[in-house]
Parts: structure tokens; sequence; C-alpha cells
């Protein structure tokens, strides 16, 4: 029964991972079934739908049931980190790096080879890489399947995070932060430790809106999207001439 239960389960995250590859919703469904979309989020919650129901959302998915199907069987897990060996093959190559980072934000071959100095057969060539490191899936007609989670982080201390944090960072913070869309704020304070406990949850739940406003914005086309930075950090600080004034 438990099996049975997984598989339902695949099945139903499959659909949702195919809907969101081809920018469909809900609603999308609801009108090709002539029902509304209260009705279509009860299906997918309670995990329960006819076979009619099915075939029909196979098809506005351009799937075949088996196709469907078959899909589901081979579900795995979205990968919530990379390994290391993975990591270091992706900052071996720039070109590499540079198409990884592109298709982790939804860019299609079309957007790559449009915006950067790399041919279509290249860029093939480095979704062919990405696809046996495991990090996509690349499909006919030159379509990417990203298999990284919604919550993916890069690993900690691991190359492309000190990559980030001794060369991104650096970059990133030489402005002036005044042009428009840009801002930067410095602040200091004292804080109990539950007060600081506090402002680290704020902290987490910014991060989650930012990651949301991500999802959302991918629904708007790529010349609407711009790539922006987003830095913070909290730790206990003071300006060092301060410190050297204290008394030993």
């Amino acid at each position: 029964m438990e099996g049975g239960t997984t598989q339902i389960a695949h099945l139903f995250l499959t659909i949702k991972r195919e809907l969101k590859a081809r920018n469909l919703t809900y609603r999308d469904i609801a009108r090709l079934l002539e029902t509304s979309e209260a009705s279509v989020k009860r299906w997918f919650s309670l995990r329960r739908i006819s076979l009619e129901q099915l075939v029909a959302i196979a098809d506005l998915l351009g799937l075949t049931l088996a196709e469907l199907m078959q899909e589901a069987a081979t579900y795995e897990p979205p990968l919530r980190s990379l390994t290391l060996e993975q990591e270091k093959a992706l900052m071996a190559d720039t070109r590499l790096f540079l198409v990884a980072a592109c298709v982790m934000n939804h860019w299609t071959l079309t957007d790559i080879v449009a915006k950067y100095d790399i041919s279509e057969t290249q860029c093939i060539k480095h979704l062919l890489m990405l696809d046996r490191l495991r990090v996509i899936d690349f499909l006919p007609q030159n379509r990417v399947r990203l298999r990284i989670a919604r919550d993916f982080a890069w690993q900690e201390n691991g190359p492309i995070s000190r990559f980030f944090q001794q060369q991104g960072l650096r970059d990133f913070l030489e402005s002036s932060f005044k042009a428009p869309y840009e801002t930067s704020a410095f602040t200091h304070a004292m804080l109990t430790p539950a007060a600081n406990t506090q402002f680290q949850s704020q902290l987490k739940r910014l991060r989650k809106s930012f990651a949301d406003l991500h999802e959302e914005s991918l629904a708007a086309p790529l010349n609407e999207r711009h790539g922006v930075g987003f830095f913070f950090a909290l730790r206990e600080w003071e300006p060092q001439e301060f410190t050297a004034l204290k008394k030993k």
C-alpha cells in the first residue's frame, strides 16, 4: 500500500513539475476540463483524479499518458545541494558554470546564446555535461528540467561559496548603490541574545520572501527580469579602532 501511495505522490509531483516547466497553472487545467480552479487544487491536495482527467492533463503537457507515467516512475527527489565533486566540476570550466547559473535561473538555450559569447553547439555540449552531472535533465527540443530543489543552496565553505565570498562579494560591494533599483544600508546595535535570535528569524523569513519573489518573477519574459544580488550578514562586531582601545 505504501509503495502505491508513493507512486501516486510521484505522479502528482511530476505533473506539478511539468506544469511549471511549461509556465502552466491550475487555472489552465481548470479551463481545459471546464471546472473551477478550486476543484483542481482539491484534486492535487487529495491526490485523487480520474483516468480521463489524467489523460487530458497529459495532453495539455504535450505528453502521452504512458510518457507521463514513465516520467513519474523515474522521479528522483530534487537536490538541495550539490556534491563537492559536482561543484568542483562547475568551477573547473567558466562557461560550464555560466550555463549552469543561467539554467538555474530558468534561461533557455536560445536565451543563453543570444546573451553570451557562446555558440549553440558549445551550449548544448555544456547542457549535456550538466545532464551527466545530474544537475539537470536535458530533454528533446533542447528543453531543460532542473533537478534542484526550491531551497537549493551551495555547499557551505565549498568551492562555489568560497568563490562568491572571495571574488563575487568584493566585486558586488564595489558600487555606490546609487543607481535605480539599488540600495544599501549598514547599521549597528547592541542586542540581547534573545533579540539577536529574533532578528535572525526575521532574516530567514526575508530570505524566503526573496526566493518566493524570484519564483513569481519566472512567469515574466526574460527581458523583464534582471539579475540582482542580495547580501546580508550578522555577527558580533565593533570597529577595530574601538577594539584597540580596550583595556587588556
